[in-house]
C-alpha cells in the first residue's frame, strides 16, 4: 500500500474534466485507490465520489493506493496533479 499527500493546485479544482481525467487515468491500474479529503474517504475511481469531494484550490487530500500495480497509479496520479490536470496549456 502506497500513501501520499496531494495538493489540489489547479485553478478550478476537482471540477467535472479533471475529476473524468482523474478516474480515466485510474481506470486503467489495477488497484484500488482512494482519496480522502475534509473527513471524507472516496473511492478514487468514481466520478460521483470524486466530485462529492468538492475540493476547490489549495484543498489538501491523501491517496491511497493497494494492489498490483499500486506504484505505478500513484506515480501517475502525482504526476497528474503536478501538471495541474494540464489545464495550464
Amino acid at each position: 500500500m502506497i500513501e501520499r499527500e496531494l495538493t489540489v493546485s489547479n485553478r478550478l479544482g476537482l471540477h467535472a474534466r479533471a475529476t473524468a481525467k482523474l478516474v480515466q487515468l485510474l481506470s486503467g491500474f489495477k488497484c484500488s485507490a482512494t482519496l480522502t479529503a475534509k473527513g471524507r474517504e472516496i473511492n478514487a475511481k468514481s466520478i460521483m465520489g470524486v466530485m462529492l469531494l468538492a475540493a476547490g484550490q489549495g484543498t489538501q487530500l491523501k491517496l491511497r493506493v493497494d494492489g498490483e500495480d499500486e506504484t505505478a497509479a500513484a506515480d501517475a496520479v502525482t504526476a497528474l496533479f503536478e501538471r495541474r490536470f494540464d489545464e495550464d496549456s
